[in-house]
């Protein structure tokens, strides 16, 4: 009789932290092991660990770079868009200043979950009190990610808490807009402002990852996830490692697949036939994109993308770009509708004719 039974090997995982556990499998009382593959994100697997090794803005990370050899950081502020090395670089800050200490001397905390004034008062003063044995002339380092959702009741009480601690311990605030960032606690802090990467910093380190992984990619396939990641290295990498594992070979097919956003050759197409003054043929072209499910905003947003980069005269450009502006307006307040595309594929039709007059 047989009888299958399966169970997870508990001992493998007293080994070693990063060997994959087996699944015993019982049959006939023999115990076949199979050793269980572990996929890693490749976001975490090539995050950078050193201030070197962060892509993109170099004069943001020189001045960490200099903070880090002089070993005295002051309160800090990072600003920029998602993706862009913001929270990274600060890690590696930590690492290369405190060493072995890294642990014990660092808090990292999402202030987007933990927003209120009672965390400041518990989680970040306790810590701050705490005493840890560091090198000379070290501090300890609170890092608060998304710092710009905490209320303001909690940036308040963290104004004070900077104060009274500032002897033994150093706060590294990560935001994406530092407007929603108290004056008082701007003032304690240096700024450091991060910008989107281009492209060339995003297709350097997508083809890196994509030789190390041996991933069969084509050159557009690495265009189309650079097109869809607008600047953000953390989406590109996802995108690449949803483009590998769901399809096996990265194309602009397959990417704009897993992205699901309007394919940029369709847009492209549709504002020729606006160019060439076709509003049946460039209405079709957006009526297709709209039966396929893409809402207002995914079509619009894809549009401005392909705009600013399409060869035509410098004058329809900036009109092209103002009428599609105010179309996203009119949506982003209520009024998304098919209506609207088909308004604004007239009103484009209507400038390129004013253009040839």
């Amino acid at each position: 009789m047989l009888e299958d039974v399966d169970m997870i090997d508990i001992s493998s995982s007293v080994t070693k932290e990063n060997d994959p556990p087996n699944i015993q499998t019982k049959v006939n009382d023999v115990i076949v092991k199979t050793p269980v593959i572990k996929h890693t994100p490749w976001l975490e697997k090539y995050r950078p660990t050193k201030l070197d090794d962060i892509v993109g803005n170099e004069e943001a990370v020189s001045r960490l770079s200099h903070f880090a050899r002089q070993g005295n950081l002051p309160n800090i502020i990072i600003s920029g868009p998602p993706g862009c090395g913001k929270t990274t670089s600060v890690l590696c800050l930590a690492r290369q200043m405190l060493g072995d200490s890294f642990r014990e001397a660092v808090l990292e905390m999402n202030a987007s979950n933990d927003r209120g004034i009672d965390v400041v008062r518990t989680k970040i003063k306790m810590f701050a009190q705490s005493k840890v044995s560091l090198p000379k002339g070290r501090h300890k380092i609170i890092i608060l990610d998304e710092a710009d959702s905490m209320t303001e009741g909690a940036q308040q009480a963290l104004r004070r808490t900077m104060e009274l601690y500032s002897k033994t311990t150093r706060f590294a605030l990560a935001c994406n807009a530092s407007d929603k960032i108290i004056e008082p606690i701007q003032s304690r802090c240096a700024m450091l402002r991060y910008s989107k990467l281009n492209d060339e910093q995003l297709l350097k380190r997508l083809v890196e990852i994509a030789k190390t992984e041996q991933v069969s990619f084509t050159s557009e396939g690495l265009e189309a996830i650079i097109f869809t990641a607008q600047g953000d290295m953390r989406q590109a990498i996802n995108n690449l490692q949803s483009t590998v594992f769901g399809f096996g070979h990265v194309n602009s097919e397959n990417v704009f697949k897993v992205c699901d956003e309007p394919h940029p050759i369709l847009i492209r197409d549709m504002i020729e036939k606006c160019l060439k003054k076709d509003l049946d043929e460039a209405y079709k072209a957006m009526n297709h994109l709209w039966r396929l499910g893409y809402t207002a905003e995914d079509i619009l947003s894809v549009i401005m993308r392909v705009t600013k980069t399409y060869s035509m005269s410098e004058f329809i450009q900036l009109e092209f770009i103002r009428e599609i502006g105010l179309t996203y307006m009119r949506v982003s307040q209520g009024v998304e509708s098919q209506l609207q595309l088909s308004s604004l594929l007239a009103r484009l039709c209507e400038r390129a004719d004013a253009n040839l007059h």
